[in-house]
């Protein structure tokens, strides 16, 4: 045993998705004692830009956005109590299928291997026990965060570390009770066309096959403040019409499917650490 503290590595794609996501888990277990690490892949130059001018648009300022969003990542650090933040400061690629996919420097434009190297370095250095990313699907098909997940399991096989890893997920039931709150916070909502229905029905897993469940309520008022540090960014919006009472209700609970483990800790779970305190 060593004096070290027991280090969690989340890796995201863009500023606001360490809250989105795993807001929670990094906001309980950095008051749990716990070392927490945030890796942050691309600048997100192709997020909002004042006023919601969108990428494209006139008056849209890649560098401008990316030098806005690393401030407001910095303040969601601030709330959620990251120890370590490392950004990798790759070009945003965009959604799919956006021309900036392909631009020069782009994350989704990067080998695997390149992106792989420099995260298995932070990895060597930080010696994460417990190692949380996207699925091979980035959870809803974005190329950085599919980017995400395929540097995150190529650094861990170029390393020495056998951590506990943990890919982000939602369960189908929770799934179709955010569409409801959705519609009942937003009425004007249109109904999505058949096929956008069909995909979002793919998104998540059957509960059954969630291993992992952690409650995360108590620390869900830093989640939704982490959340409102990115307010440039209008898909946020959402979440804090809700109010922190109602947002707790929806978001107090994240959940994962555990794809690595060396502890034996029986699953399902309510601990990212189970069987290794």
């Amino acid at each position: 045993m060593t004096d070290r503290p027991l280090t969690l590595m989340a890796v995201h794609a863009h500023p606001d998705d360490e809250a989105t996501g795993t807001g929670g888990v990094l906001a309980r277990y950095a008051a749990e004692g716990m070392r927490t690490v945030l890796v942050t892949c691309t600048d997100g130059g192709c997020g909002d830009g004042p006023g919601g001018v969108k990428p494209g648009d006139p008056g849209h300022d890649p560098a401008a956005v990316a030098l806005m969003r690393r401030q407001e990542l910095e303040a969601s650090c601030e709330v959620l109590k990251i120890s370590d933040l490392e950004m990798l400061d790759y070009a945003d690629s965009g959604m799919a299928g956006w021309p900036s996919n392909d631009a020069p420097g782009s994350f989704w434009n990067t080998p695997v291997e390149e992106g792989a190297a420099r995260l298995a370095e932070l990895m060597r250095h930080y010696r994460p026990d417990v190692v949380v990313t996207y699925d091979e699907n980035g959870f809803y098909g974005h190329p950085d965060h599919i980017q995400a997940h395929r540097i995150t399991m190529a650094a861990l096989e170029m390393t020495d570390l056998d951590p506990k890893v943990y890919w982000t997920t939602m369960p189908r039931s929770m799934m179709q009770r955010f569409g409801e709150v959705m519609r009942e916070f937003q009425e004007d909502m249109p109904e999505p066309d058949p096929a956008e229905a069909a995909a979002l029905a793919e998104i998540g897993l059957p509960d059954e096959e969630i291993t992992t469940w952690v409650d995360t309520t108590a620390f869900s008022g830093q989640k939704f403040d982490a959340l409102a540090a990115h307010a440039s960014q209008g898909e946020n919006i959402f979440f804090l019409k809700m109010g922190k009472e109602r947002f707790g209700e929806l978001m107090g609970l994240e959940t994962f499917v555990r794809v690595r483990d060396t502890t034996g800790a029986a699953v399902p779970e309510n601990d990212l650490f189970a069987g290794l305190r």
